[in-house]
């Protein structure tokens, strides 16, 4: 058992324990075998907290309220800080209300739902039915203008809801969808399934066509929306 022994210095010691520390080497003695081979489990994952979307707003209760609503509740679809609005434009108890889609920039600019040579031709169509544009009321599925954007399927679900207790509140005595989105909002079909037949929104006698300035761009469709106009200005059955 002789022999000679050797002692190490501080530094030494510190070195030799810093490269087993390296090499993994944690305890001096262990119960049970350790695989040090074995990969590291992951980091544990951190639950996120649940975000509360904010309560929802009730929808108002008169038209003068809903279009105060529509001015300024950032829970109107598509709404965001700062976006600018196209609000409904005429009275209450119209004889035709007329409903388009999102407003482009020419109905921005004139400042209500159907603008620029659009309007010129939407009273032109009214007139040939006998419909003044003060007997008018349009409004849009979402008043906010958002160029680009369209409505996902949970935005179309709350436009549709908004539109229909718009309808009850204006009280018109027909109902005229222009485009696709509002017949997508409003029936679950596309503009081409819904034109030709006659429908009820809250009790309004309801009638598709092609939106104004679809018609400007192809005018050999002003035959079918002649058609469809006599459609909706039919007496009740």
């Amino acid at each position: 058992m002789g022999g000679d022994l050797d002692f190490i210095g501080v530094a030494e010691a510190r070195s030799a324990l810093a490269w087993w520390l390296e090499a993994g080497v944690d305890v001096a003695v262990q119960e049970e075998a350790r695989n040090w081979l074995k990969a590291a489990p992951p980091p544990a994952q951190r639950a996120q907290p649940a975000v509360d979307e904010p309560p929802r707003e009730p929808l108002p209760e008169s038209l003068k309220a809903l279009r105060e609503w529509l001015s300024s509740s950032l829970q109107v679809p598509m709404a965001r800080p700062g976006a600018r609005r196209v609000l409904p434009h005429g009275g209450e108890d119209a004889t035709v209300m007329l409903l388009v889609d999102a407003p482009a920039a020419e109905d921005l600019a004139a400042g209500q739902p159907i603008g620029g040579d659009a309007w010129t031709l939407a009273v032109r169509m009214l007139a040939a039915i006998g419909v003044t544009p003060d007997q008018a009321y349009s409004a849009s599925l979402s008043c906010v203008h958002s160029p680009g954007a369209r409505l996902d399927q949970r935005a179309r679900q709350a436009c549709a809801e908004i539109a229909r207790r718009h309808v009850r509140l204006a009280r018109p005595q027909r109902l005229l969808l222009l485009g696709d989105g509002p017949c997508a909002a409003l029936l679950d079909k596309r503009l081409t399934e819904a034109r030709g037949h006659v429908h009820k929104v809250e009790g309004v006698r309801t009638v598709a066509t092609f939106h104004p300035r679809h018609l400007i761009n192809r005018p050999l469709d002003k035959s079918l929306a002649w058609k469809d106009l006599l459609l909706l200005m039919e007496d009740e059955s």
